[in-house]
């Protein structure tokens, strides 16, 4: 038995041909960047969360710098995010000079313990050493964090708010999408993600005109906006002039014509997805230390699968052993990764992350799993014998 751990290629049979001719296209068309596909992407991005505007870019990682960047953080602001994600979420906020500072993770869901926030944002206050300045809220495996509770908690202490959603986007809460409730919401194309394009992309999501505007710019070498165009007199063409300080970032218009052919299925894989979810739900209940729990009025678009089990690595070994693969996210938290020696907490500070970190595995995970092979999977975690 070998099963894919995600069956990207099930998917490109379904809409073969749909994304074959919409590749093509752009090739015929010679706007290979920033292209009418992107233009129009953008668009359905915003639509889907009915948001306001959308900037794309090359990944997720940038998604979030340009969000750090549009805000003008600087050495001395502190950053809180968790420390049990991707190290993408934590090593953007150095590139600014500031620091992040971690919080704990809620055991249930795995996402951002807002009692938790609030302590360590006025941990930081009265130090005195850093400046609260920025929460960034991860939809951890594909759920939405507690975005009421820590929206709350950013107002009363003045603190813009980024809902990191590269594993999320599309989740909602009460059927509201996280940018609902954040500045900005991020998100990534990897062609893992439940959103996934042919190669590396991003966006950035925002009801805010003036900040989407200012991203825009900083995507391209911080150029001339349509609002410097109309306070400043330039004298001639001002497409060189770089205003302020940017990056490259610009989102291959084939990635768009993908993402775009992808949208119009993704309702239906989030639905299939679900599916998935609650047979392995029924089938491994009460034979693991914990299935997946969904915050109360959450959707979870389902990005992995991930159960906890007391013996973590036998059973790795051993679904191994019968063909099954897994992935463990994330076997080593951020703030105990060599990079973040400097922003490293106390020891204690982060139980929850800590404990987790050890038990958690990944199963298969995507909409065009078999019911015969996840059967199979299920069968194999309950016949463990660690």
């Amino acid at each position: 038995m070998s099963i894919p751990f995600i069956d990207l290629q099930a998917q490109r049979k379904r809409i073969e041909s749909e994304i074959n001719t919409a590749i093509l296209s752009v090739v015929e068309s010679g706007r290979y960047v920033l292209g009418p596909e992107v233009t129009e992407l953008e668009k359905q991005l915003a639509d889907w969360c009915g948001a306001s505007h959308s900037v794309s870019c090359a990944n997720g990682t940038d998604a979030l710098a340009l969000a750090l960047m549009a805000w003008e953080l600087k050495p001395g602001d502190a950053v809180f995010c968790p420390s049990f994600t991707f190290v993408a979420t934590a090593q953007v906020v150095p590139w600014l000079g500031a620091a992040p500072v971690f919080v704990d993770i809620l055991p249930d869901t795995y996402n951002m313990d807002p009692a938790h926030l609030r302590k360590q944002v006025e941990a930081v206050k009265a130090e005195g050493k850093l400046t609260p300045k920025v929460v960034i809220a991860v939809d951890l495996f594909g759920q939405p964090a507690n975005y009421p509770e820590i929206k709350a908690i950013c107002d009363e202490f003045g603190l813009k708010l980024i809902a990191d959603t590269a594993q999320g986007y599309g989740c909602t809460l009460n059927g509201k999408h996280p940018s609902d409730w954040a500045d900005i919401a991020t998100t990534s194309f990897f062609p893992a993600k439940p959103l996934g394009c042919y190669g590396d992309g991003g966006a950035i999501i925002t009801n805010d005109a003036a900040l989407a505007e200012r991203i825009e710019s900083l995507r391209v070498y911080g150029k001339v906006t349509p609002t410097d165009a109309a306070e400043r007199n330039f004298h001639h063409d001002p497409k060189y002039l770089s205003l302020r300080v940017g990056m490259n970032s610009r989102l291959d218009t084939i990635q768009a014509a993908v993402l775009l052919e992808k949208l119009k299925i993704f309702a239906d894989e989030i639905n299939k997805r679900q599916v998935v979810a609650d047979r392995y739900a029924e089938g491994l209940k009460g034979h693991v230390k914990r299935v997946p729990t969904v915050i109360e009025g959450g959707q979870s678009v389902w990005a992995q699968y991930v159960i906890e089990h007391e013996d973590r690595d036998g059973l790795q070994a051993h679904l191994t052993s019968q063909g099954v693969p897994t992935a463990v996210y994330y076997p080593v938290p951020i703030h105990e990764q060599d990079f973040c020696a400097a922003y490293r907490p106390p020891a204690g500070t982060l139980p929850v992350t800590e404990a987790a970190s050890k038990h958690v595995i990944a199963l298969p995970m995507h909409p065009y799993l078999e019911e015969a092979d996840q059967a199979k999977i299920i069968d194999a975690v309950r016949t463990f014998n660690g």
